[in-house]
């Protein structure tokens, strides 16, 4: 690209950037103009500092809608808004350089669009000697242990270390030991000035975005402390959707009945969504993870042939902020990985295709410990019975488990499609779909290893027909249930994958009576209804 050209780009940018910051203001102010009077009994503080520095994401977008929404029904919603109020955070942290001053201007422009004629309460800096002395020249053990004032600090801390270091194992060098310690810091002034506005405010519930970064993840752990109901958020299955629960959001745990069974109806709507993504037309969060999709190539299928028995292994992005709540059977998943490996090693017979999560090579999001750096430290690919997929290589994963004696997951969603297509599945991690019996999932390590021994020296292994059935069940209530959808308001802002602008839209378009959604959501943070759709909506 030229310089005429990229400065043509940039000033381009900049202009949508101040046209979708407009509509945001103008609407903001249209709110504030037809809202009642705020009922202080109705009163919720919302919080979301680790959703973006410039332009709309999502889930800022779902957190800005929401609490119009609310506001039109005369609720009180007071906005938590960092304002330098952190000396690092999630967002602004430049994990090449964690020395790197915050783009805190930049941040707070954007605010002021999206809080514009809002209750806003700040997170201003605060200065804590005591606890600053406390974390000098503690080592990358002691900092992930870390409490103070009985508060689990580092705990609350450690998995956006992980997210933005992109790394299930930190290394214990100084740029992490620094950040860990900012991070730390300022997450004790959330704490603090949080629970300040949870003791004045009286809120009847919290919501905060995803739940796991830390400041997010503090303020949760300060309102549940003083019993305050707290729901989180994060993006749906379905394009411009939200998930909201009162649990995890990383989790995404779904209260399905046992009674519930799709009828015809269901059925159809299922297949039609089924028969779109596997051809890999779907997206999740605004990023369409497969440009492209092709068939298995000829070499791999005469590779294929030359084995008894075919066993794909699917994998994920470590540091992702759903693995904490994987790592119930091993440790993390490259500890699932090495004992993967011996057997490998002792079954020739079978050709094992390790596929790498198409996330861990997205640009700005690349993993620092990856499945392709632990394949090639290994030297697992020299080995005759293993073939491994890269991030980039953009075959049907379907195909080759139409191909497989079983498949091997460690919580990726590929385990819930898999079942769907009637495979065995043995899962080595908790995962969304797994509080359903849709795969074998052992309940503990000896358990697991005995379960993937037997399955490869079986002749055959075939999965019930429950599980095939508990996976339709869960998917149909992820994709029409508990997605929430906000297409209504919003479309891609042109710039950015997963950033978006506002549509065309009335202040009264957010209330319950126009909107499906807008009721389900007010209804569970007002009133602690389940955040589900009705059926046909």
């Amino acid at each position: 690209m030229s310089l005429i050209t990229h400065g043509k780009a940039y000033f381009s940018t900049r202009s949508t950037r101040r046209q979708i910051n407009r509509e945001i203001r103008r609407m903001g102010k249209a709110v504030a103009r037809k809202a009642p009077q705020p009922d202080e009994k109705q009163t919720i503080l919302a919080f979301n500092a680790s959703t973006r520095i410039t332009g709309l994401s999502l889930n800022a977008a779902f957190a800005m809608l929401t609490g119009w929404s609310l506001r039109m029904q005369g609720a009180r919603v007071i906005n938590f808004v960092c304002q330098f109020g952190m000396s690092r955070c999630v967002m602004g942290t430049d994990r090449n350089d964690v020395y790197q001053v915050m783009p805190c201007q930049q941040c707070l422009a954007q605010s002021s669009a999206i809080y514009h004629r809002s209750n806003v309460s700040k997170l201003v800096y605060a200065p804590n000697e005591e606890l600053a002395q406390a974390l000098q020249d503690t080592n990358l053990a002691r900092l992930r242990h870390f409490r103070y004032e009985d508060i689990p600090l580092g705990d609350l801390c450690l998995p956006s270390m992980r997210w933005v270091l992109r790394r299930h194992h930190l290394e214990d060098d100084e740029p992490t030991r620094v950040l860990y310690r900012h991070y730390i810091l300022s997450a004790y002034k959330v704490a603090m000035q949080f629970d300040w506005q949870v003791i004045t405010q009286s809120p009847i519930a919290v919501m905060v975005f995803n739940g796991m970064f830390f400041p997010e993840a503090t303020a949760r752990w300060v309102a549940l402390l003083r019993g305050v109901p707290v729901f989180s958020h994060e993006v749906g299955m379905r394009p411009y959707s939200v998930f909201f629960t009162e649990g995890e959001a990383t989790a995404y745990h779904v209260d399905i009945p046992d009674d519930f069974q799709l009828s015809p109806a269901q059925d159809q709507q299922l297949d039609e969504y089924l028969s779109k993504r596997f051809k890999g037309d779907f997206s999740m969060a605004g990023i369409q993870f497969w440009p492209e999709m092709s068939g298995l190539d000829e070499g791999l299928i005469e590779k294929m042939a030359a084995f008894k028995q075919v066993v794909p292994i699917f994998t994920n992005v470590i540091f992702d902020t759903s693995q904490p709540h994987a790592n119930v059977i091993f440790d993390d998943m490259f500890a699932w990985l090495e004992k993967v490996l011996k057997v490998i090693k002792a079954h020739p017979e079978t050709l094992f295709v390790i596929r790498a999560h198409p996330d861990e090579s997205r640009p700005g999001k690349a993993s620092q410990e990856s499945v392709a750096a632990w394949v090639q430290e290994a030297d697992v690919a020299a080995l005759p019975n293993v073939v491994f997929v890269g991030p980039d290589d953009y075959f049907s994963s379907y195909e080759m488990i139409q191909r497989a004696k079983f498949v091997m997951i460690y919580n990726s969603t590929i385990g819930m499609e898999a079942a769907i297509m009637g495979a065995p599945v043995l899962c080595a991690g908790k995962a969304r779909f797994t509080q359903l019996e849709t795969v074998f999932f052992p309940s503990d390590k000896t358990e697991y290893m005995n379960t993937l021994e037997a399955f490869l020296s079986a002749e055959e292994v075939s999965a019930p027909q429950k599980h095939q059935v508990n996976a339709r069940r869960f998917l149909y209530y992820q994709l029409f249930r508990t997605s929430l959808p906000f297409d209504r308001y919003l479309e891609l802002d042109g710039i950015w994958p997963g950033f978006v602008r506002l549509k065309d839209f009335e202040p009264e378009d957010l209330l319950p009576e126009r909107s499906p959604a807008m009721k389900v959501i007010s209804e569970g943070l007002l009133s602690g209804k389940a955040f589900l759709l009705p059926e046909g909506d």
